[in-house]
């Protein structure tokens, strides 16, 4: 991997002239002449695998993840269609194990991260005010890290010989994931998937620092601490958290490497299974937190858009995303509540999961009490957000019940768990997602998509989410522990429904794919830099007004245009309030 790194490099120093970009040019600023730009940037595939602008890189981040999205997608509905009955044999019990593993590692590590760094590399640079990232390069060369990572980990699946997939589940817990015994898991499968996920860690947390060297580098002379916006604010705390989770995930699992083939201990010995699992919620609850925070900042900033009023609160929202960030270090051992550990241990960190849910409350609230007596417009980006904000208070509240002790001892490792971390992870992230590229698909695009596919888009999303999720949680209730390619003939009804509803999902992700295709390449060109009549309302922001000058200048061939004559808004608000703060 290290002599492929240096090969790329070396063929990357050779079809371009890196000392002349400037940050300027490499930003892509409006404004620049044609003909420099054709002189700087070159066309068709050479484009892409060299560019350092950050649109660009932002385009790159959003197709790779929205792959993986379909990706693990499928690999779910295969699953999902082998649980219509407990006797089906469509796939193997083995294989049912490598999908759930890929799965899980695919949506979280694939697709989450990415789509999030392709909202972040696209629009944070233009909603504070900068040329581009602090280290364009630097960015480039951390989206380049993930497709040899995706290949990494989907490796079991490629017709390699002696390579299987992984069979670990996402969670890679020892001694299983060490190669204990004589089973499938000391297979070269394993490592590779290993090797994939340190590769995505270093690209994410090579981005994190440069989100968090451009936010505080780079804004504009007119951005200031008080009026940045929340987007922003989300980015930077979730770029703070990776800086401090994703290392540590990586050096432990360099440790569960070398306990597979070099024969140390680090896992293996007594205490190895617990030291793993402390070590990788130490990581794996903040990523939680890594993957949730800036789709709150999508919500929050595009729910104000189609209410016709500022985000209510705005300190509380940015007070209350901190306090997240802060307290989501401290709860990581309520996964680990079955394990035996000391119960005046367990019971502090159970305090503390309780009190996290606070801050997330406090967002809740401050959503709908923006919508509350607003001009509500539901358009597909604020339906999108609505569910949202519906399917999170249920994963919310379902975490809360999963945080106490003995509630916790009855449904680990039940369906229980899994309704309620999808209804955060599909239900929440991936509905902001698809909010944010709805709203912000005319920027990006220069078109606009098809209205009534949107909508359609989303019903069935929202209507198969709530039908398989729920199902799952009920499943819980009953018993059903999760991982098993089988199950008692009592689970049956609700493992159907569980399928149908995967099934809805399925369809719905279909037409989102279509329409989101066929309207980039022939939607209705969009005319003009407020496609969503902010400015009627007075929340016209920065991004649309960069949108606008671009679309000035190419109307103008080239020519320079004026800096707008009014300050824009950062967060929404009056523009005296913003002076103001």
């Amino acid at each position: 991997m290290g002599l492929f790194l240096v090969a790329v490099a070396a063929w990357l120093a050779r079809v371009e002239n890196w000392r002349s970009y400037t940050p300027v040019a490499g930003g892509g600023a409006f404004g620049q002449k044609e003909s420099y730009g054709s002189e700087e940037k070159p066309s068709g595939v050479i484009r892409w695998l060299t560019t350092v602008d950050h649109k660009d890189i932002g385009i790159l981040y959003g197709a790779y993840g929205l792959t993986a999205f379909a990706v693990g997608g499928l690999m779910v509905v295969v699953m999902r269609i082998e649980l219509i009955d407990p006797g089906m044999s469509l796939i193997s019990n083995t294989f049912y194990n490598s999908l759930m593993t890929s799965h899980g590692i695919t949506m979280l590590f694939l697709f989450g991260t990415p789509i999030i760094a392709a909202f972040a590399n696209y629009l944070v640079p233009l909603l504070i005010g900068a040329d581009d990232m602090a280290f364009p390069r630097i960015n480039a060369i951390a989206f380049w890290l993930l497709p040899p990572a995706a290949l990494l980990i989907w490796a079991g699946f490629f017709p390699l010989p002696n390579v299987i997939p992984a069979q670990t589940a996402w969670t890679m817990y020892t001694p299983l994931s060490a190669g204990a015994g004589a089973g499938n898991q000391a297979n070269a499968g394993v490592d590779l998937m290993l090797l994939g996920l340190h590769l995505s860690g270093v690209s994410a947390t090579m981005g994190s620092i440069n989100f968090i060297a451009t936010i505080f580098t780079e804004r504009g002379d007119d951005v200031s601490w008080a009026n940045l916006d929340i987007f922003s604010w989300t980015i930077l705390t979730q770029s703070g958290l990776i800086l401090f989770a994703f290392p540590l995930l990586g050096s432990a699992m360099v440790m569960l490497l070398f306990d597979r083939n070099f024969g140390t201990t680090f896992f293996a010995g007594e205490g190895g299974a617990i030291l793993w699992q402390h070590l990788f919620w130490f990581f794996g609850h903040p990523e939680v937190y890594i993957l949730v925070l800036p789709p709150m900042g999508i919500v929050s900033y595009v729910i104000p858009r189609f209410s016709g009023r500022r985000l209510f609160g705005f300190k509380f929202v940015v007070y209350s995303t901190l306090a997240i960030g802060v307290l989501s270090f401290g709860v990581w051992a309520h996964h680990m509540f079955a394990t035996g550990m000391d119960p005046r241990l367990r019971a502090s960190f159970m305090a503390v999961s309780l009190a996290i849910a606070i801050p997330s409350a406090v967002k809740t609230f401050n959503w709908i009490t923006t919508m509350w007596n607003g001009r509500v417009r539901l358009t597909t980006p604020m339906l999108f957000c609505v569910g949202f904000v519906s399917n999170f208070i249920i994963g919310g509240v379902t975490g809360v019940f999963l945080a106490s002790i003995p509630i916790d001892l009855v449904l680990h490792d039940t369906y229980y768990v899994v309704g309620h971390f999808h209804y955060i992870v599909m239900g929440a992230i991936a509905f902001a997602g698809f909010a944010g590229l709805y709203y912000w698909f005319p920027l990006y695009t220069g078109r606009m998509y098809q209205k009534t596919l949107g909508k359609a888009h989303f019903w069935l999303s929202m209507i198969g989410t709530n039908v398989t999720f729920f199902a799952m949680i009920l499943l819980g209730y009953g018993g059903m522990p999760r991982r098993y390619a089988t199950f008692l003939p009592q689970f049956a009804t609700l493992h159907q429904v569980a399928t149908v509803g995967a099934l809805l999902l399925l369809i719905g992700q279909i037409i989102f794919v279509w329409n989101f295709v066929q309207s980039w390449l022939e939607g209705p060109e969009v005319e003009d830099g407020d496609p969503w009549n902010l400015r009627d309302s007075g929340l016209y922001t920065a991004e649309w007004d960069w949108y606008d000058k671009k679309l000035e200048t190419a109307i103008a061939d080239g020519g320079e245009t004026d800096d707008a004559a009014e300050p824009m808004l950062t967060d929404g608000g009056d523009v005296d309030d913003a002076a103001d703060e």
